[in-house]
């Protein structure tokens, strides 16, 4: 464990030190959400603020991501790192996931975080197909008989623009054995459509929305979720 904790230490050093260099960038953003659903997975967050913060280099990204419950006071509070790298249409990326809740410590990286490796590939920009895999490697992840799960989950997405400019996205996610998502053994963890569009309030200024439509077999689940949000 102490060596995941030098590599995000590592990470956060490097992205620190090319900061004066001309390649540096940095973004932020804060999306407002009706509710929040984790590849099919109810999260106990209801109307949720989402700020993200990442710095970035080249094609390296160090990137946080949180969210917290705006309505609920035992609800769901999430911290998650990520460092990311992208070639061309592959992408590599390691994400340590916080969601154990507002009451919970942050520092139990055995039990109360969840590591993650994943991959993708998108095919061309005239096929936008996007394969993803993704499998916990430590912390918490861990099955019935207390060994490690790797629970993965895959998926498939492909992103075109409809009409009036609004980017559509078609995702189906799945879990090729028994797991974190509630599955005995291979299934469809979540169907869903989304459908975002950037509004124009001036000329320069602009903002994000989004009505997703999701299903989820696995846990027999069905949610139609929206969310505005704000960027730089």
């Amino acid at each position: 464990m102490k060596k995941i904790i030098l590599f995000w230490v590592l990470g956060i050093v490097i992205m620190t030190e090319v900061k004066a260099q001309s390649a540096f960038g940095i973004t932020g953003k804060i999306d407002f959400v009706s509710d929040y659903i984790w590849r099919g997975a109810y999260q106990n967050s209801g109307f949720s603020l989402q700020p993200t913060l990442g710095v970035s280099y080249g094609n390296l990204a160090l990137t946080t991501w949180g969210s917290q419950s705006l309505t609920k006071t035992d609800g769901a509070q999430e911290v998650d790192l990520t460092l990311s790298y992208t070639l061309g249409r592959f992408g590599i990326a390691v994400t340590d996931y916080w969601w154990n809740g507002i009451s919970s410590p942050y520092g139990d990286y055995k039990h109360d975080h969840h590591f993650e490796a994943a991959l993708s590939y998108s095919i061309s920009e005239k096929f936008p197909l996007t394969l993803g895999w993704a499998t916990m490697f430590a912390g918490g992840d861990d099955n019935d008989e207390g060994d490690r799960a790797f629970s993965t989950y895959i998926s498939v997405s492909y992103s075109f623009h409809g009409p009036a400019d609004i980017q559509l996205t078609p995702l189906v996610g799945f879990t090729p054995w028994k797991g974190m998502y509630d599955a005995d053994g291979a299934n469809i963890t979540d169907i869903s459509f989304k459908a975002s569009k950037y509004l124009q309030v001036t000329d320069h200024f602009s903002f994000p929305v989004f009505v997703q439509a999701i299903a989820s077999p696995v846990y027999d689940k069905a949610y139609l979720i929206g969310g505005i949000g704000l960027e730089f």
